[in-house]
């Protein structure tokens, strides 16, 4: 693929750059997508059986069975050339700030720091009811851990569906979408809001839209630059010629 020159140009000299990364991304290291990923055993079950807080109380090992098995994929997984582009791409941007809806850590295991989770890490666990983070617990017991500090049931520390997202960093999403001058939306459908409204606001404020995914989305009408292919070669290109080509 032939990038465009104007893109180039405009991220060589941005001081303040946004990306937003969905499952596209990951899909690229071999994760599913939540619904990909319910076959076999977990084709029976509806999204509400395993990612909502009735879903819990309702069947809490059904649920915490369903997200360690995820987990161990995620462990298995490694970070791919889109992860390590945006790590590489931070080193030269003033103002770089990466959002992600995506749960894995993939992107903080390629080196990119500070990375602004909107839907949480399957990595970590929280208490159900205190809502102490843990990141460390006893993964060889049958029964659903509990918390060290008030003995609660741990669960994943993501968002499920019908939950709010995390308040200050949905807060600092929304900052950084509307200060940066070039706003990326990478391997993400544009259909999951809040997240799906952050190229628009940024655009609003006078950004420049840079899409990239496998696929046209809702926002590749409204994007100033749309780059149609796999993340993993289309970053790393865009990095090299525009940071290690001068």
């Amino acid at each position: 693929m032939e990038l465009p020159r104007e893109l180039i140009v405009a991220l060589r000299q941005a001081e303040w750059v946004t990306a937003l990364t969905g499952a596209g991304v990951s899909q690229e290291s071999g994760l599913r997508t939540f619904r990909d990923a319910q076959d076999g055993l977990w084709a029976q079950y509806r999204p509400e059986d395993l990612a909502t807080p009735q879903a819990f109380q309702r069947n809490p090992k059904l649920v915490w069975d369903w997200y360690a098995w995820r987990r161990e994929k995620v462990y298995q997984a490694k970070p791919n050339q889109a992860h390590y582009a945006l790590a590489e791409m931070a080193k030269f941007i003033p103002h770089f700030t990466l959002i992600t809806q995506n749960v894995d850590g993939l992107h903080q295991a390629a080196g990119s720091p500070s990375v602004i989770e909107l839907h949480g890490n399957i990595r970590r666990v929280r208490c159900s009811v205190c809502g102490q983070v843990h990141s460390q617990w006893d993964r060889d017991q049958d029964e659903v851990p509990r918390c060290t500090t008030c003995n609660g049931l741990l669960r994943p520390d993501v968002v499920w569906f019908g939950e709010n997202l995390p308040q200050a960093e949905l807060e600092s999403a929304f900052e950084a979408a509307q200060r940066c001058e070039l706003f990326f939306s990478i391997g993400t459908s544009g259909l999951v809001q809040p997240a799906a409204s952050l190229a628009y606001l940024a655009q609003q404020q006078g950004a420049r839209i840079v899409e990239i995914n496998a696929e046209p989305t809702p926002l590749t009408p409204f994007a100033n630059f749309s780059l149609q292919g796999k993340a993993g070669e289309i970053l790393p290109a865009l990095v090299k010629a525009t940071f290690h080509s001068l």
